[in-house]
């Protein structure tokens, strides 16, 4: 399998960033920062808490399965849904504020709420009756079993009659 295929996609379904180059991890880094930095400045996000929520996911491969585990802090089974259409898999999942605005007059608020995606291309011919997916202590794990290898056929070709 092509290790491109792996790299998750954006918010947008572009495939951006799929290729190395020197300045990536200074441009991650620098991202990094700023998101540091505006953090808790709802004027510099679009999200109410004052950050987007981008779930950290790690996907690893074995000859058999491709595995997505992905930190949803705080979440259970009801707030996640896991989709694949078109050979793209998808999580979607919403963290709700659990606060009482009335009783508590809130000075600092780094925890972010609000509903997140990741979306990460998977190879074609995957059956989707056979993805399993679970969560524990707020880590989602979906397995993905590799599809069969391609069947190669040599045909001989012979003369006209």
């Amino acid at each position: 399998m092509n290790l491109r295929s792996l790299i998750p996609i954006g918010r947008s379904r572009d495939v951006a960033r799929r290729e190395y180059t020197p300045f990536w991890s200074l441009q991650r880094e620098i991202d990094r920062l700023f998101d540091d930095f505006t953090r808790g400045f709802p004027s510099f996000s679009s999200s109410a808490g004052g950050q987007e929520l981008m779930p950290a996911m790690d996907v690893t491969e074995t000859n058999t399965e491709i595995e997505v585990t992905a930190e949803l802090p705080g979440l259970e089974e009801k707030d996640v849904q896991i989709n694949l259409a078109d050979n793209v898999l998808t999580i979607r999942g919403e963290k709700k504020s659990e606060r009482d605005e009335k009783t508590k007059d809130f000075r600092v608020v780094e925890r972010s709420y609000g509903s997140f995606y990741r979306t990460l291309e998977l190879p074609a011919g995957v059956d989707p009756d056979k993805i399993k997916a679970s969560i524990a202590k707020g880590v989602l794990k979906v397995v993905v079993p590799k599809p069969a290898p391609a069947q190669v056929k040599t045909i001989s070709v012979k003369p006209a009659a």
